[in-house]
């Protein structure tokens, strides 16, 4: 892969979608306001807002939606779950999404309530599993539902052939898209959507692109989700611990080179995870032609 050239593919600029997570703090709050409004001008396709374990940021999951709603452009993605719940605790929560103007739900199973390498126990009343999930959402309202793929198999999967059944019943209950697990190797990702396609899946796939703001912890947190970390990035980000300004600069070369590779294979749908930090993602939509677009009278001064 080459970076920082223009893509073979340059002349049409790539469907980009964002994710962001729920604040906790008014310093987050507004850290992640300022990064909404400097994506938001990209005019992405959507943008999802993360649902914490057993529902702990419900609140504010569903104040931010619906902030979004009300004061962007934008068009939300709530993320829910069916952890620790009841089908009705969850049912209400769908319909307040509704409520909200939301039609849109990125519908998960959810870890385990003891967290990560913990046994899943499903709610005694609750939805068992995603596709059952998948179904509740579609029988509240007639919302799109996005669920999760994983290209190297969900960490909890006996194979990725079984891994692929899972995907396969949320299709069957109404799921309309799939955002991939993060990866850095693009031939895990192709290798996957070969797989997917020949078991005649063909809702669209779209890969899910981490830029690397800290790569320790972004390694940590690979392989409790089962996502490789091959050698040679471990390689690009050896020796920078102390250094924040070069290693932003190689995140961004990196995650440039990954995207163009993509783009340049034929990928025109790209999910962003931002960790509610704009700057990096927007250099890189940037380097692939998506650019804000000018107000119609600035447009027509500068012609």
């Amino acid at each position: 892969m080459n970076a920082f050239r223009p893509s073979r593919h340059g002349s049409r600029s790539p469907n980009v979608s964002f994710e962001f997570f729920p604040p906790k703090t008014a310093e987050m709050e507004t850290a992640l306001w300022e990064s909404v409004r400097r994506l938001e001008p990209l005019g992405p396709a959507f943008v999802s807002v993360t649902y914490g374990a057993g529902g702990s940021t419900r609140e504010r999951t569903h104040a931010t939606v619906k902030r979004m709603v009300e004061e962007t452009a934008l068009k939300p993605a709530a993320h829910l779950t069916c952890v620790s719940a009841s089908c009705d605790e969850v049912d209400e929560v769908i319909r307040g999404y509704w409520s909200a103007g939301v039609r849109h739900i990125v519908a998960l199973r959810g870890d385990p309530a003891g967290g990560l390498g913990t046994l899943y126990e499903p709610h005694p009343q609750g939805y068992h599993q995603t596709s059952d999930l998948v179904a509740g959402i579609r029988r509240v309202g007639d919302f799109e539902v996005t669920v999760s793929a994983y290209p190297e198999k969900h960490p909890e999967a006996a194979s990725l052939d079984a891994d692929i059944d899972a995907l396969q019943k949320k299709v069957d209950a109404g799921a309309t898209r799939a955002i991939t697990q993060f990866f850095f190797d693009n031939d895990v990702y192709f290798r996957y959507l070969d797989k997917v396609r020949a078991r005649g899946i063909d809702i669209p796939i779209l890969p899910g692109i981490v830029p690397v703001q800290n790569f320790k912890q972004t390694a940590n947190f690979a392989r409790k989700t089962g996502a490789s970390v091959p050698d040679w990035l471990a390689e690009r980000f050896d020796g920078l611990e102390e250094d924040a300004a070069t290693r932003r600069l190689v995140a961004a070369a990196v995650c440039a080179e990954q995207v163009l590779d993509l783009i340049d294979r034929g990928v025109t749908d790209l999910h962003f995870y931002t960790m509610n930090k704009a700057d990096l993602v927007y250099a890189i939509c940037h380097l692939v032609g998506l650019k804000p677009e000018k107000p119609a009278a600035q447009a027509a001064v500068a012609a």
